[in-house]
């Protein structure tokens, strides 16, 4: 049986972060067990090879949600990164911090030391901003380069401008303060290439002879002694069972539905679902699996004209001239994120701050088939509602860790998710017919001009609307006098030894943006954390 000092469950964005801060400390040694394989596909580094990831089961969790009520019964496909590098290597790409609010907020649950300003140190420690930026704010000397879109386009503009001529400001860093405005998204691409959390971080680790990386390493349990974690059990790639020991601590950085199922079948969470697996009660705690988030986005497309869009620059005969310039390094359809500008608006204006999220591509993909371009130019803008007040679960169904648990997200059961993502719809129609776009835009082509009162607009959103990827909040942080929480604002869980959980599932609410950059930042401060050092003591600059 191997010993380590540490061993990751989870060889995600924060599983691949904390590889690389515990084994540069003291020269401790590192296991990291991750359930998928190796991330060397080349689909893997092209950033427009993510259509080809996201399905099967080669790269990802094929996970669907229970019927959701909301959605008329509707089921939703969910995939989650299942390879080194987690969903960083199969994900949309874009770096987006969050508004102050969001992370502010945390703190005021109680949770010390997670407020905006005392998250700053962390998101700038891992970044290496590339162009303009408030030094201020943003890292330079970090692991994971942040870049801005280098393929402009006549259509994103005349978006950008549409939002302006509504009144809504400019911003060109929207990471380095207020997040009400629209512009172009940031990015962790560079040299053409994604850049996951697995290059950035664990590769590097992997050159210290104390890190060692178990692939196809699927986790029975964590092994408790009385009350305190000192294992991980697990499936190899042959089906046999292995041990690994921890000498100092456990990590469980396995994200939002595998993070819970984990605990579950280790016999720490709710005590009815437990006795109905057949699991052990070795620590009762109701808050592990509840509290599921997602971001739900509901895309409108239009027909363009007078442009070329991605949807032609993508295909025959523009497709190998874009090749070739990706190969020569030069700006290309193949180097992009699949969203490239958007707007971050307010329902009413009296708000402080932004709480809608619309997200804007000059592409659009065939009705009904999936990542497929359509055959003539199009544009998508997605509505999101950015702080959903909708809540779910995640649930084991037996105690064989193969079997995918029970997940229910609730999209749109919250009154006022319904009403923000209607008011995000009215707003991406009102910028389609505005005077910026007129020259580009020729018709709405979903759900189209026919469909136009609330009731109808709703139920467009509830049959077509479609996961954000952003799942968090099933263990969630909090003071253990807190109903529901499963960890305090050490990332320990409560009522276990030398156990934590450090991943997007730890937050207790949904942040008003991708959960990748703040993924990352729960990882630095989580890695802080478990070495016993104080953000206080970090370098800004």
């Amino acid at each position: 049986m191997d010993t380590f000092d540490y061993v990751i469950v989870g060889a995600g964005a924060a599983g691949c972060v904390l590889a690389n801060r515990l084994s540069d400390a003291d020269a401790a040694s590192v296991c990291i067990l991750e359930a998928g394989g190796q991330d060397r596909h080349p689909l893997i580094s092209i950033p427009a090879g993510f259509v080809k990831t996201l399905y099967g089961d080669r790269f990802v969790w094929p996970f669907v949600t229970e019927p959701s009520a909301a959605l008329d019964g509707r089921s939703v496909s969910i995939p989650q990164g299942k390879v080194v590098g987690g969903s960083s290597s199969i994900n949309g790409m874009v770096y987006n911090r969050g508004q102050a609010a969001d992370f502010d907020t945390w703190a005021q649950m109680g949770n010390r030391g997670w407020g905006f300003e005392d998250l700053m140190p962390y998101f700038m420690r891992s970044e290496r901003r590339f162009g303009p930026g408030d030094d201020r704010f943003r890292g330079r000397r970090g692991e994971l380069p942040i870049t801005d879109i280098d393929w402009l386009n006549p259509l994103a503009e005349a978006f950008i401008a549409a939002a302006e001529g509504m009144g809504i400001p400019r911003i060109p860093d929207y990471n380095a303060g207020v997040q009400f405005g629209t512009g172009y998204f940031q990015r962790y691409i560079h040299d053409g290439k994604r850049v996951s959390a697995a290059k950035a971080f664990l590769r590097p680790a992997l050159r210290r002879r104390s890190t060692s990386l178990r692939t196809r390493a699927q986790v029975v349990e964590i092994v408790l002694e009385g009350r305190k974690a000192t294992g991980v059990r697990y499936r190899d790639g042959n089906g046999h069972e292995q041990t690994v020991r921890a000498q100092r601590e456990i990590i469980i950085s396995a994200g939002a539905i595998n993070s819970p199922k984990i605990l579950q079948l280790s016999g720490i969470g709710p005590g009815d679902l437990l006795k109905q697996l057949g699991v052990p009660v070795r620590v009762a705690l109701s808050g592990v699996g509840e509290n599921l988030r997602d971001h739900y986005s509901v895309r409108m497309t239009a027909r363009a004209r007078n442009v070329v869009t991605i949807n032609e620059a993508g295909r025959w005969p523009r497709l190998p001239l874009e090749v070739a310039k990706w190969v020569l390094g030069m700006p290309s359809v193949l180097a992009l994120c699949p969203t490239i500008g958007f707007v971050h608006g307010k329902s009413h204006s009296d708000l402080h701050d932004a709480d809608l999220r619309i997200l804007f591509t000059p592409g659009s993909y065939m009705e009904g088939k999936v990542y497929v371009l359509d055959d003539h130019p199009g544009m998508t803008c997605g509505a999101a509602q950015p702080r959903p007040e909708s809540s779910g679960f995640v649930r084991a169904v037996s105690r064989d860790p193969a079997d995918h648990p029970i997940v229910q997200p609730n999209y749109l059961a919250a009154e006022a998710d319904q009403r923000i993502t209607l008011a995000g719809l009215r707003l991406v129609r009102a910028l389609f017919n505005s005077a910026e776009l007129a020259l580009y835009f020729e018709r709405e082509t979903l759900p189209g001009a026919e469909v136009h009162s609330d009731d109808e607009l709703l139920d467009f959103a509830r049959r077509r609307g479609n996961t954000g990827y952003h799942l968090v909040g099933t263990c969630r942080m909090g003071p253990a006098t807190s109903r529901g929480t499963v960890v305090d604002d050490e990332l320990r869980i409560h009522g276990v030894e030398s156990l934590r959980v450090v991943d997007a599932s730890i937050m207790p609410m949904l942040p008003s943006a991708n959960t990748f950059a703040s993924t990352i930042a729960i990882a630095e401060k989580g890695a802080d954390l478990i070495l016993g050092r104080r953000e206080e003591a970090l370098d800004r600059t």
